[in-house]
């Protein structure tokens, strides 16, 4: 895993202080190494930066003052081949295919095996080479061929373009901005915020659905002209003519395979899953398993055992995590693997409280947990750390889910809510719950943002006229069971949400998560499965739970579905300086003029229930990211 940048400037040459500023702004996600390759007037050369190896600056001159029509950037965590084989940018032997990569692709070896029967021979025991001369073989058909996640920029100066990828469920970011004087893209917004073909400017199209849905949904961010390039997308730039063009390579399968029965499915699942963990045990350092106390990462350091019998698990405990704490330290009794736990107090999570809202690059409802988590296997020695993270979408985890039959029912009465006429919270509260009219809109509730009309109570007159709110372009195929519910769990809750916030928590601490759960072939079969398997409207997550059976204690398997998440009421409620913290915040919000002061203090003084802080927590980070992004 590391971090990559780049620009392409359409119509002159730009200096290499936006390449290297750019590289400087994501050096956390890569320490290990740094390289440019730029491009100018039909030439091309590679550089090294202040942070390349000693091997790598022998090799290539230092990157000064230079100008450049494209050039590429990269931060390196060195994970497969530590040695500078696996340096990048990475060209082929004839210097015309330039390749920048961030990720792990985990069925590298079969496919080097496969490009070695072909006549190709290799040079490292990277993943990046064999990605580059999959691409000469295959062209951008090899997108499809990859497992594993992804962010790639191909530069191909044999047939003049430059092609940007992610991969199917966007478990790695790439975000650019496009204008008429060029493109620029990075893993990081951090990043593209640097170039000086970029201006940070608010996205109100964006904040809004920032609000509604606890993250922003891709492809829009909340900066303007700022866009996250769509999982299992190819974005392909024509260098004779600045042509755009964009288009998939996987779509998710909604279809489902009837001709299965249930004991076939959970063998199958049970061999995919030892097969993907099998895969991403691999690197050439350490290894660990988060576990939660949870089903998901318990099955999942389990099954890691047989194929590293000293593989470590650790556990991240907080004060109100004491549950999940003892069920963690249980399972590891049971498996007999080795099992830490690092103890995060409240003074700690108070004392880097600003820093860590400002890494992530939009407002949240919550505090992300998985930070705390990344710095513990950083100070550790682990590079790599296998998550659970993907089995509630994949596998019907989340206990709104369980509400759906419910909604399917009481949608018919929708028309309720023309016959309410009073504003008080009550009224307020039914009045939304009989707005639900599509899958979307019952997605939408179960994130627990702000709602529509909290929007546009809490924005000035003048911000709302600015938000077009009709989000009709996002809404996905809308089959009324279970499936559509499903598409939008995997779309906007995995991949625009929990992954994104995923990545910015390991790589603020140079630290790699990886996803069993969401292997190309298992996602494939789950996805295809009788909704019978795997969604009862009684219990979360029935098929997993079958699978596991033979594997975890019963007090793992009993466990109810728990968020895993800062009790931020409980905060705001005991912390004075929590409160202060608020309070300075908000004070500082209302100059601003961008939402309605006499509302903000209503919320403020009329929090009730559990939910109500949510919508504070918004503006507070709101507040914050404003300052961070746009107050250089």
């Amino acid at each position: 895993m590391c971090g990559i940048s780049g620009y392409y400037s359409f119509h002159k040459s730009i200096s290499s202080k936006n390449i290297l500023e750019m590289n400087q702004a994501i050096r956390h996600r890569g320490p290990d190494d740094e390289g440019f390759w730029l491009y100018d007037n039909a030439k091309n050369q590679s550089f090294s930066g202040d942070d390349s190896t000693a091997s790598v600056k022998e090799q290539f001159p230092p990157l000064k003052d230079e100008h450049s029509e494209i050039a590429l950037g990269f931060r390196r965590l060195s994970i497969i081949d530590l040695s500078e084989r696996g340096h990048q940018p990475m060209l082929s032997e004839d210097e015309r295919v330039i390749i920048t990569f961030n990720g792990e692709i985990y069925n590298f070896k079969k496919l080097r095996e496969e490009l070695e029967k072909l006549g190709y021979a290799f040079s490292s025991s990277s993943d990046t080479e064999v990605i580059l001369k999959s691409y000469q073989e295959w062209g951008s058909s090899m997108f499809a061929k990859l497992d594993g996640m992804f962010a790639i920029c191909i530069v191909d100066l044999i047939q003049q373009k430059i092609i940007l990828g992610r991969d199917r469920i966007g478990m790695k970011p790439l975000f650019y901005h496009r204008s008429e004087q060029g493109l620029v893209w990075a893993s990081e917004i951090k990043g593209l915020l640097e170039n000086e073909l970029v201006k940070a400017e608010i996205n109100w199209n964006g904040v809004y659905t920032n609000f509604l849905f606890q993250t922003t949904l891709a492809p829009e961010t909340c900066f303007k002209n700022i866009f996250s390039l769509e999982p299992a997308s190819l974005m392909t730039i024509d260098l004779t003519n600045q042509n755009v063009t964009n288009e998939k390579f996987w779509n998710l399968s909604l279809k489902p395979n009837e001709n299965i029965s249930e004991e076939d499915a959970v063998k199958e699942i049970d061999q995919l899953l030892s097969e993907s963990i099998s895969e991403q045990l691999y690197a050439d350092v350490p290894v660990a398993v988060m576990m939660s106390g949870g089903i998901d990462s318990t099955f999942i350091a389990s099954k890691s055992k047989p194929f590293n019998k000293n593989i470590n698990t650790y556990t991240v405990s907080y004060p109100f995590s004491e549950d999940e704490v003892e069920n963690a330290s249980l399972a590891a009794a049971h498996f007999g693997v080795s099992h830490e736990i690092c103890h995060v107090e409240d003074e700690e999570i108070l004392e880097e409280l600003k820093e860590n809202i400002q890494h992530f690059e939009e407002p949240y409802s919550s505090l992300e947990v998985l930070i705390n988590a990344a710095k513990y296997a950083h100070d550790k020695g682990f590079k790599v750390v296998l998550s659970g993270n993907g089995a509630d979408e994949l596998f019907g985890g989340y206990s709104h889910t369980l509400k759906l039959k419910k909604w399917l029912f009481m949608r018919n009465f929708n028309a309720i809510r023309h016959l309410i006429f009073t504003n008080d919270p009550f009224s307020a509260r039914v009045k939304n719950y009989f707005s639900q009219d599509d899958m979307f809109d019952f997605f939408r509730q179960s994130q627990v943002g702000m709602t529509p009309i909290e929007v546009k109570h809490i924005a000035s007159a003048e911000i709302y006229q600015k938000i077009n709110t009709d989000l009709s372009e996002y809404h996905l195929s809308e089959s009324k069971d279970y499936r559509g519910y499903f598409e939008y769990d995997m779309k906007y809750s995995l991949s625009s949400h929990h992954v994104f916030r995923d990545d910015l928590s390991a790589m603020k601490y140079g630290v790699e998560f990886r996803y069993p759960y969401l292997s190309n072939r298992l996602v494939d079969c789950v996805a295809s499965l009788p909704e019978s398997f795997r969604f009862n409207g009684i219990q979360n997550k029935p098929l997993l739970r079958k699978t596991a059976k033979k594997y975890l204690p019963p007090e793992i398997l009993k466990m109810p579905k728990r968020g895993f998440s800062f009790p931020l009421n409980y905060f705001i409620k005991n912390e004075k300086r929590m409160r202060d913290f608020i309070t300075e915040a908000l004070e500082s919000l209302k100059k601003r003029g961008f939402f309605r002061p006499e509302v903000m203090d209503e919320w403020w003084n009329g929090m009730e229930s559990e939910y109500d802080w949510v919508k504070i927590w918004q503006l507070v980070t709101f507040e914050l990211w404003y300052q961070k992004y746009f107050e250089k």
